[in-house]
């Protein structure tokens, strides 16, 4: 009860003092020990302001510290997504690039006459070096058949040995396993080129002595014909350039060393040759 009383009291001296100071003159007895009041608090609110400025400004800081991080996150967030998209669109500009190539080609006189061009994707290698060999994603729905020609614009490429529905197995040109007729239509020196167990390199084997090759000189696909047998490559076909020519005088053969006009380690498209009509 005692409290009640007190604290009821306290109220009524409040509102009357509030009542009194509001309607006294500013040079009242109230307003003066305000200011009386004001001017002796006025050094600890000082002391209180200083010593709290250094916590109000760590939590400043600190919250533009957060602030800062999270707007540096999401900017980078961005930077990636924009940096996926110009890969994405450098990707598909090259890939198309390489396709309107195949296709100019497939359209030109050098394109092997008797065929039709299936252009196609390299989407998988050979996880080791010594087998050569890429998988395309086109196959027997698309007319691809074993043994068909791969080329693309600069030259043979090599040919199909494994097909399924959509796609396919090519086995490349620089393989142990494959090897293709070739000529110097300079000179007309034929031989067979394959892949150089020694060196690696592709050489052209089976060139005599008598037969002229030069540095520098173009080889391409043979071509040639016996009776019911014809080549597995169409004839004229690009191959590469002679890189040397070497001669042994025990060996009946020259050495001659072929720079391929395929780039085998960048294949990202190719054409397979399907002939128009049934051999």
């Amino acid at each position: 009860m005692r409290r009640r009383i007190v604290a009821t009291g306290l109220v009524l001296v409040s509102l009357a003092l509030l009542t009194a100071y509001f309607r006294e003159s500013d040079s009242g007895p109230l307003h003066g020990v305000q200011s009386t009041g004001a001017a002796i608090l006025r050094p600890f609110e000082i002391g209180a302001e200083r010593v709290a400025r250094p916590f109000r400004d760590a939590a400043n800081w600190f919250g533009g510290l957060v602030d800062a991080k999270s707007e540096n996150a999401k900017l980078r967030r961005q930077v990636d997504q924009y940096r996926q998209l110009l890969i994405q669109n450098q990707t598909a500009a090259a890939e198309n690039g390489v396709l309107k190539s195949l296709l100019r080609y497939r359209e030109s006189a050098a394109f092997p006459s008797g065929y039709t061009g299936v252009a196609t994707r390299v989407i998988a290698r050979a996880p080791t070096q010594f087998v050569q060999q890429v998988e395309i994603d086109a196959g027997s729905n698309q007319g691809v058949g074993p043994d068909s020609p791969v080329v693309t614009a600069d030259g043979l490429v090599g040919h199909v040995t494994k097909v399924a529905r959509n796609v396919s197995l090519v086995t490349l040109l620089t393989d142990e396993t494959s090897a293709a007729s070739g000529l110097d239509p300079k000179t007309h020196a034929t031989g067979i080129v394959r892949h150089s167990e020694s060196t690696g390199e592709l050489i052209m084997d089976g060139v005599t002595k008598d037969q002229v090759v030069n540095l520098g000189d173009i080889l391409v696909i043979a071509g040639w014909k016996s009776g019911t047998l014809t080549d597995l490559y169409p004839k004229g076909i690009p191959i590469g350039a002679v890189a040397s020519v070497g001669q042994v005088d025990t060996d009946n053969y020259k050495l001659i060393q072929v720079e391929p006009f395929v780039h085998f380690s960048s294949l990202e498209s190719v054409i397979v040759l399907v002939p128009t009509k049934k051999r």
